[in-house]
């Protein structure tokens, strides 16, 4: 399956006068399921509509090249928040950027969404447009800003576009679709789960959960967290109910989250007709380097119950585990093992958490993950269910398909639930088979009270779980080390608590 169209000259070649959807986004124009705008795009054209692809513009030009869609754009910052693209946490300019071509930085402007959509909006003034990806779905809400050091509005208010996907958009995208063909427009679109759209406080919802409001939490700490707790709380796709923030004469309202996708559904969004490569008008820059870290990499599920503090998987993929068969994901080790490029080695079975295959626990399907409640934190939850046997299962199928030498774990093992089993059968082949020399596990921290912090489990754990680990490496021989990703100046993290980490990092 080709490249969808970038040009006019694409579109001509195809017989298009005008296309369905434009797609915006600010990565270079890569087709490969890591990338989120390429599974919407390849859904969208699996639905038998006309899609075209306008990867970081600059000029009005390359806004209008494709002309006007006729359902809509669709827009994304890209895989990342383009200001964590583009600046350092020491708010220094980024020159690299390993999703631009070339690996330069500088091809995407500070606060993409914003950019593009206000663009659009001058240059084609009655085109609706639907916002998505990691920068739009975090940026939902008003939220505190480190480049700017203020709390901002919702994006969907200052971008100016008239829907807002969170979340992984697989489902939400095909109900848009389905609504377009009614004869719906995006700004009449109001009902539909994992979206965000914006009307006058005299619609707000009834029975829905209200926030403070933008100008509260805006200049009130305790405002925005309590604000920022009922959204946390909030995000399940089971009890989760519609939340509501006004914003000056505007009520933002968040419909409840989008479900989970079936198994078959998973599995058909990462078996579209992906190229699996940058689009050849980057050849002669040197490609896209982020490309190198997932072209040999399968990631067989979604979503993490581990709910740490600080991290925003929760508010993105959910904390309900989603999974793809295994037929599926060793179908895809077959293709990558006879592409021409393969060199024996898959680099990966992961996603947010590699070992992680199953809910955590049976109540959830039904009643969904406990709130305020964490399965791992500070201890895991008695009714907590650990099991390896179906990852493990894979890996080794894995390791006898032809022409692979060598399958690595490099996603984050979750340490704290490896522990747990009480079958090491995993753990050993883990370490015998899939490990490159380093293993990857997050502990964060070396003081409990920062981790406690932080939702993460004591020190202790780690501990245990380290002499576990070079007790069975020892046993077999080999010389491989745990490297332990930590976090320094979490909030609530004093002086005493650096200087522990430091004697910690002495020891360790």
């Amino acid at each position: 399956m080709p490249f969808l169209p970038v040009s006019r000259k694409d579109m001509q070649e195809r017989n298009i006068e005008q296309l369905d959807f434009i797609c915006i986004t600010g990565d270079a124009y890569v087709d490969h399921p890591s990338f989120g705008i390429a599974i919407i795009s390849r859904m969208l054209e699996s639905f038998g509509c006309t899609v075209g692809m306008i990867a970081q513009p600059v000029s009005d030009s390359d806004f209008t090249r494709l002309g006007k869609p006729k359902y809509c754009f669709m827009v994304t910052g890209g895989n990342i928040d383009s200001m964590v693209s583009n600046y350092t946490v020491a708010l220094k300019k980024r020159n690299d950027d390993a999703y631009s071509a070339g690996g330069k930085g500088g091809k995407r402007p500070d606060r993409a969404v914003n950019v593009y959509c206000r663009t659009l909006k001058r240059l084609f003034p009655d085109t609706e447009i639907a916002i998505g990806g990691l920068e739009a779905s975090l940026r939902r809400f008003a939220h505190y800003d480190y480049w700017d050091d203020c709390v901002l509005p919702s994006i969907l208010v200052s971008s100016g576009a008239e829907l807002l996907m969170y979340g992984m958009g697989e489902l939400t995208v095909t109900e848009i679709w389905n609504r377009f063909k009614a004869g719906d427009r995006l700004r009449d679109m109001h009902d539909i789960r994992g979206t965000c759209w914006l009307t006058e406080p005299v619609n707000t919802p009834i029975g829905a959960v209200q926030c403070d409001s933008f100008e509260l939490v805006r200049d009130n700490k305790k405002a925005y967290a309590k604000a920022c707790r009922k959204q946390y709380d909030e995000q399940d796709e089971v009890y989760g109910r519609t939340i509501v923030q006004r914003h000056g004469d505007v009520m933002l309202v968040q419909n409840p989250p989008q479900r989970s996708l079936t198994q078959s559904e998973f599995d058909r969004a990462y078996e579209l007709p992906y190229m699996r490569a940058y689009h050849p008008m980057y050849e002669k820059e040197g490609g896209v380097p982020s490309i190198k870290e997932v072209e040999f990499s399968i990631t067989h599920n979604r979503g993490c119950f581990g709910f740490c503090n600080f991290c925003s998987i929760a508010l993105h993929q959910g904390r309900r585990i989603q999974t793809r068969s295994e037929e599926s994901v060793l179908n895809e080790a077959r293709e990558l093992a006879a592409m021409p490029d393969f060199k024996g080695y898959i680099h990966d079975v992961g996603g947010p958490t590699a070992d992680f295959r199953f809910p955590s626990c049976e109540k959830q399907i039904k009643s969904g993950l406990c709130k305020g409640k964490k399965c791992l934190a500070p201890s895991p939850c008695p009714n907590m269910k650990v099991d390896h046997t179906e990852y493990l299962a894979i890996l080794r199928k894995m390791r006898e398909i032809k022409n692979v030498k060598k399958v690595f774990v490099r996603s984050g093992i979750r340490y704290d639930y490896l522990i747990e089993d009480s079958n090491d059968e995993f753990m050993k082949e883990l370490i015998a088979n899939h490990i490159s020399g380093q293993l990857k596990v997050a502990p964060e921290h070396a003081s409990n009270k920062v981790l406690d912090y932080m939702g993460k489990p004591h020190i202790e754990v780690y501990e245990r779980f380290e002499k576990k680990f070079y007790d069975i490496t020892k046993g077999m021989g080999k010389e491989q080390y745990l490297v332990p990703y930590l976090m320094s100046s979490h909030p609530g993290c004093t002086m005493k608590d650096a200087v522990d980490l430091a004697v910690f990092l002495k020891k360790h």
